[in-house]
């Protein structure tokens, strides 16, 4: 059997009627360029969000990009965040000019810890008094929000803005002190992607930036487009960081499918944990399934489960194993950013985030999708079993 980490074509033989009539009303339109259908959307998301305004980008790397723009974060700044994610949360604080400072992350939901995010803020002013750190950068990783109120509370407390990178858990909630918000929702700005292997993903790149703040939310928008104020003036320099309406119009087709793809993502984790318990892997140490630590929290949409990653004893063995026999996984990540070379003159060493280290050496994501069919995830816990008792 074959059983693949994702797939996207079972996905779009479900939706295919829908989508297509959807795409050749955008080409009858001849309106690719933002328009109507990046309106609606936009609407549609920020609803879904919780938000007063969300505004249509380019892709996911953009909307962080854009979204740090927006505050101004630049040249001499520098911005606190996670060394264990996709590149660009780092790689858009660089295109900027301004410095990652990287913090270690939390053994259990591998989100940034922000106990650790304080203590690398206090040390980092201590050694580099000249640099203003002007925002912190949580990642809602793998689907799971991280500690909002916590990092909330250290923006307050340092004057810091807080942006979210929630690109792979939109719609997922985050059970605050005041109540369930969404992911996206609780900082200044908050960051979505379309890649198409997102659990809402286009036919190509798109992003969007979510806020509850007017001035942002009007500043984002000219930024997009080259910082035009009217046509063809222009007080600031953007970007050309529009979104199209083709991908706009297949995002809104999926997005009315996209609870429940969410909750059967949901039971197919759940599934996966009760299997993992019955082999008897998880006692012996051998796979580590992941914790949704909101679960119990009265957050129905606790963990979007973008990816369901275990830790693994001997991950390399396994992996290969696993791919001989027909299955896909993946490893997300396997070098944290700040051992990354382009970051070497950050001066980061091995050993210094000793947490995120130990993960990208043990994590391994798993197949789960909604399409993904029992007697699949029966074969992949079976191949994990089988590699463990040799």
């Amino acid at each position: 059997m074959n059983v693949s980490l994702l797939n996207l074509k079972a996905q779009y033989a479900g939706l295919k009627p829908e989508i297509e009539a959807k795409v050749l009303e955008v080409i009858a339109s001849q309106q690719f360029v933002l328009g109507p259908e990046v309106e609606a959307l936009e609407k549609e998301v920020a609803a879904l969000s919780g938000t007063a305004r969300a505004v249509g980008v380019s892709s996911g790397t953009d909307a962080i990009l854009v979204a740090l723009m927006a505050l101004e974060v630049g040249p001499g700044d520098a911005v606190l965040t996670t060394p264990f994610t996709f590149f660009a949360t780092a790689g858009t604080i660089a295109r900027l000019g301004a410095r990652p400072v990287f913090a270690d992350i939390d053994p259990v939901t591998f989100n940034l810890d922000p106990l650790r995010a304080r203590d690398a803020l206090a040390a980092f002013r201590k050694r580099e008094p000249g640099v203003r750190v002007k925002a912190v950068l949580p990642v809602h990783l793998y689907g799971q929000c991280a500690d909002m109120d916590a990092f909330l509370a250290l923006g307050r407390d340092e004057g810091l803005a807080v942006v979210e990178d929630a690109a792979q858990a939109i719609g997922a909630d985050y059970p605050s002190g005041s109540g369930v918000r969404k992911a996206g929702a609780c900082g200044q700005a908050g960051t979505l992607s379309f890649y198409p292997t997102k659990n809402l993903g286009g036919f190509g790149d798109g992003g969007m930036v979510l806020t509850n703040d007017p001035g942002l939310g009007r500043r984002l928008r000219k930024l997009r487009t080259h910082g035009e104020t009217e046509r063809y003036f222009y007080d600031e320099v953007g970007g050309n960081f529009r979104l199209d309406a083709l991908q706009a119009a297949v995002l809104r087709v999926k997005l009315r499918h996209l609870p429940e793809w969410q909750k059967k993502r949901r039971a197919l984790a759940a599934a996966y944990n009760r299997k993992f318990a019955e082999t008897g892997l998880q006692a012996e140490g051998a796979v580590v399934p992941p914790a949704a630590v909101h679960e119990f929290s009265g957050a129905a949409d606790y963990h979007t489960f973008h990816q369901y990653v275990i830790r693994a004893a001997d991950r390399d063995g396994l992996r290969d194993f696993l791919r001989e026999n027909g299955v896909g996984t993946a490893v997300f990540y396997p070098l944290p950013l700040h051992l990354q070379k382009c970051f070497a003159s950050l001066g980061y060493r091995p050993g210094d985030l000793p947490v995120a280290e130990k993960a990208s050496k043990e994590v391994l994501a798993l197949p789960i999708y909604a399409e993904l069919r029992t007697d699949e995830q029966d074969y992949v816990v079976d191949k994990i079993r089988e590699f463990y008792s040799r």
